[in-house]
């Protein structure tokens, strides 16, 4: 609903609506209810439009401009000047023009169907089946309809839509609608250009591989008039209610399909060598790949050999052999202290194929960057098979988004048995969470990042703590399901009890009965550069922090990072600084980019990503 251009009259006739005519129906159909158990309808009516006023005939009747004409414009009756006839609003002005009313229909599943059929205060809305109106009826202009395709292709909430005959029907609740459709185009450019350079890092959005044909639509069952007056939602669609004359759907912001051979071909006119780069980057997975000597130069970036040759290192010992079915890095959100259109806020999903994966922080759009990268069932398995999300601290970037997934998983699972997820966090997040279950169902069991130190597992066997030894064995159970040996908080520097974190894999057996240690993977959280980290990341296979470095590779949203590739990150920077040499800007800016080299890795044997 469109009113920006009118924000102060909609400010005022918002505050009238909430004291007058804001009711919000609360359909209960259970004895002991959540709010997620709740069908709610809000009806918003706004104020009637003044008629136009008319100074001739206020003259006529003997008035002279000033305040009685405000007062008659204001509703009130004022004396005439010429006689002692009181002269009314009805003799100078046009009748008042009824204000839009909306209806916002919530009917979540079938069972509160009946509810919502039986409301008595929606009578004053409703027509006859012939389309007549009573002269006391409210006429409503626009229903959004929240409640899922479930419930709207109910032969009987057909029946109830007809009795609104002439609104405009919008059904918001079709959750497959417009998938494919980005609406951060800026976001989704930069996705397709990364695909196009190296899509083993960057495989293709999930929202561009559906096919055009795979969109939801309305049931052909619904009769023609009301098929003629319902439409189904779409990203940016608008319905105005003010001016009058403008009433009804504008889809001038409605995205448009944004093809990626489209984005491709305005990166080959822009950077005409990226062809070469992508052909090279391609060869860095070729199977006989040493060094350099396979990769050809187009020659017009010569800097890219030189920076390869000069910066080769060797393969870790724990990748020896190592399966790309055995673990992946998907960075689902790399804006740090700075997102931007381009980046969301912190979360990093480890994921471990097979046996489950992890979180390590969950900041706000989580879940929808999951959907992204993995498709909606494919988000849905990703939650329902976490096996422990960990929160470095309390900022709200970094922990805004994990009473949706929790709450979002004890729905995926309701009816499966299954266990409460292990959440680690500091203090104030667990006690966060526990206010927030009085709203929503978690399914989780909170355990203290303090409590999951280097120190803590030492003394895991030896604690006196029957809790303590209680939550560490939940933990290490959950790790050793998940082929994982341990998860080890550490305290580093930014706000109180914030934390970073080493994830380590289980030990591996080669065919030959040779033991190859597990790898290791580093995240730092927030932190200003202090000797914690530096203690943890000694020996990590990958580091996932803030520091620039020349041996560094520049993270982005969506960047997959399988733990076969690892040794390949630091080959791929300057291809990366070629792909984005038109928009390197200077950190400062909250939308840019800065590739400067800074501060050398904090351990050589690690593989650092920055997560910018």
């Amino acid at each position: 609903m469109d009113l920006s251009q009118y924000q102060p009259l909609f400010c005022n006739q918002i505050q009238i609506m909430r004291q007058r005519t804001l009711e919000k129906l609360v359909l209960e159909c259970h004895t002991v209810l959540m709010p997620g158990d709740l069908s709610v309808i809000s009806v918003c009516e706004l104020s009637d439009i003044q008629g136009k006023f008319y100074p001739e005939k206020a003259k006529a009747l003997g008035l002279k401009p000033g305040p009685i004409f405000q007062a008659l414009q204001a509703g009130n009756s004022v004396k005439s000047d010429d006689s002692d006839g009181m002269v009314h609003p009805s003799d100078v002005m046009d009748p008042p023009i009824p204000g839009p009313i909306v209806l916002l229909v919530d009917c979540p599943t079938a069972s509160h169907l009946q509810c919502l059929l039986a409301v008595d205060f929606l009578n004053q809305y409703y027509t006859d089946f012939s389309g007549n109106q009573s002269d006391t009826a409210k006429a409503v202009d626009c229903v959004i309809h929240l409640s899922p395709s479930s419930v709207t292709n109910i032969p009987d909430y057909k029946t109830w839509m007809k009795r609104f005959r002439r609104a405009q029907h919008i059904m918001a609740g079709y959750e497959q609608r417009n998938v494919e459709i980005p609406v951060l185009k800026a976001s989704a450019r930069i996705a397709a250009r990364l695909n196009f350079l190296c899509p083993q890092f960057f495989p293709t959005p999930w929202f561009w591989s559906l096919h055009n044909g795979n969109n939801m639509s309305l049931s052909s069952e619904s009769s023609t008039e009301v098929h003629q007056a319902t439409i189904l939602a779409e990203n940016l669609l608008k319905f105005c209610l003010h001016p009058r004359a403008n009433l009804g759907l504008d889809r001038s912001c409605v995205p448009g399909t944004t093809s990626p051979a489209k984005i491709i071909a305005e990166l080959l006119a822009e950077i005409p060598e990226i062809t070469d780069a992508a052909q090279q980057v391609q060869q860095l997975w070729g199977p006989r790949v040493k060094a350099n000597a396979n990769i050809k130069s187009s020659g017009k970036d010569n800097s890219i050999m030189r920076y390869q040759s000069s910066n080769e290192v060797g393969l870790p010992s724990c990748l020896e052999n190592i399966s790309r079915n055995d673990a992946e890095i998907v960075l689902l959100g790399t804006g740090s202290a700075q997102p931007s259109k381009y980046r969301n806020v912190s979360s990093i999903y480890i994921n471990l194929f097979s046996k489950g994966g992890l979180l390590f922080d969950c900041g706000e759009g989580t879940l929808g960057q999951l959907k992204r990268r993995f498709g909606v069932e494919g988000a849905d398995n990703v939650v329902k098979s976490l096996r422990c999300i960990w929160i470095s601290h309390i900022h709200a970037d970094h922990h805004g988004g994990l009473a949706r997934i929790l709450s979002f998983r004890h729905n995926l699972l309701s009816g499966i048995p299954h266990e409460p997820l292990l959440v680690v966090g500091p203090t104030r997040i667990g006690r966060f969470l526990g206010e927030y279950e009085q709203l929503e169902e978690l399914d989780m069991q909170f355990f203290d990042c303090s409590n999951t130190t280097g120190a803590s597992w030492d003394g895991f066997e030896s604690s006196v703590n029957p809790n303590m030894n209680q939550l560490l064995s939940n933990l290490n159970k959950v790790l050793q399901g998940a082929g994982l040996e341990r998860l080890v908080s550490f305290p580093v520097k930014h706000c109180p009890k914030a934390f970073g974190v080493s994830l380590t894999a289980a030990k591996r057996i080669n065919s030959v009965g040779k033991v190859i240690p597990g790898w290791k993977i580093v995240y730092s959280g927030d932190t200003r550069p202090c000797p914690q980290l530096m203690e943890a990341s000694r020996g990590a296979t990958v580091l996932i922090y803030e520091i620039h470095n020349n041996t560094a590779c520049i993270a982005f949203d969506l960047m997959s990072i399988n733990m076969t590739d690892p040794p390949l990150l630091p080959k791929f920077l300057p291809y990366l600084k070629l792909l984005f040499r038109n928009d390197a800007m200077s950190v400062d800016d909250d939308d840019g980019m800065t590739f400067d080299d800074c501060a050398m890795p904090i351990d050589d044997d690690a593989m650092p990503v920055d997560s910018e």
